[in-house]
C-alpha cells in the first residue's frame, strides 16, 4: 500500500526552528537536546523523547501510529519559540 506523503532521507537541515534546549535552559548539554528543524524540501524534523511505547495503547479516538513511527515528546517552550518561524497553512 503506497502511503499519501513519505519521508525523503534524502533531505538535509535547513535552519533551526525556534530557540535551541540550550537557549530555552531545557537541557545541561550533556544528556540530549531537543530540537525542531525544518528541512531542504520543507519537512519538519523533531528530535525529543521518544515515548512510543508508553503511548501506544493511550493514542486518542482515530489516531494511528504504524510500526516504524515514533511518538517524540519535547519542551512545550521549544514549540511555542517556534511559532514565529512558522508558516501560516496555505489554502
Amino acid at each position: 500500500m503506497t502511503r499519501a506523503w513519505e519521508a525523503d532521507s534524502s533531505a538535509v537541515f535547513h535552519r533551526r526552528l525556534g530557540k535551541s534546549a540550550s537557549e530555552l535552559g531545557t537541557t545541561n548539554g550533556r544528556d540530549g537536546c531537543p530540537e525542531i528543524w525544518e528541512l531542504d524540501n520543507g519537512d519538519i524534523a523533531v528530535i525529543g523523547r521518544d515515548l512510543t511505547d508508553d503511548y501506544r495503547e493511550r493514542l486518542p479516538e482515530g489516531v494511528v501510529m504504524r510500526s516504524d513511527e515514533r511518538l517524540v515528546i519535547l519542551p512545550g517552550a521549544m514549540l511555542s519559540s517556534a511559532k514565529p518561524d512558522i508558516p501560516d497553512a496555505r489554502a
